[in-house]
């Protein structure tokens, strides 16, 4: 759960650059319901229940919603941070379709996070010669720490791509409805 991280990240940063969170409501996103549609696919995918069962079907599901959200994502280049989340989101899909549909992870990253073996389909496998393995999971969140997981370069850069984008949409001028609508308060 890095995306948690740069969203605390991206508003603390926001904030201390003289932003305001009502900034936000003025980010307008092309395809965001496919943005929200492919990480939800992820998040019921990884769930107990559905990995245990999703058997060889995993692997065609989680390389299909990721390239869902990478092309929306590409679709909103224009947003400052969103090419840079791109960057990280084609990383993390290179390092996948490269490795039959899993997210290959270090053993000593995985060790970090406190799991030596993964149950049921997982975006993360141990992989003995993993294809890119710079692009892959080879990092890790101690297990002490909340929502700690492994995580890869693509990870990183998504994360900071998000809390750009967060930042810059707080410090952006409100749009003219916003400001004749306040202007008058």
């Amino acid at each position: 759960m890095f995306i948690l991280y740069a969203l605390v990240l991206g508003v603390l940063f926001g904030l201390a650059l003289g932003g305001r969170l009502a900034g936000l409501a003025d980010l307008r996103f092309r395809w965001g319901g496919l943005i929200l549609g492919g990480l939800m696919v992820q998040v019921i995918l990884f769930s107990g229940p559905v990995a245990e069962r999703v058997g060889g079907w995993g692997a065609p599901i989680y390389v299909a919603s990721t390239a869902a959200v990478l092309a929306a994502l590409l679709r909103n280049a224009a947003i400052a941070g969103l090419p840079v989340v791109a960057l990280g989101a084609a990383s993390n899909l290179a390092a996948i379709i490269a490795n039959g549909g899993y997210m290959p992870a270090s053993p000593g990253a995985l060790v970090t996070f406190g799991k030596a073996t993964i149950d049921g389909y997982s975006n993360s496998a141990v992989v003995a010669r993993p294809a890119l393995e710079p692009l892959t999971d080879l990092f890790a969140l101690p297990r002490f720490v909340p929502f700690a997981n492994v995580f890869s370069i693509g990870d990183l850069l998504i994360g900071l791509g998000i809390a750009i984008a967060i930042a810059w949409a707080m410090r952006r001028e409100p749009r003219a409805e916003h400001r004749t609508a306040t202007e008058g308060v």
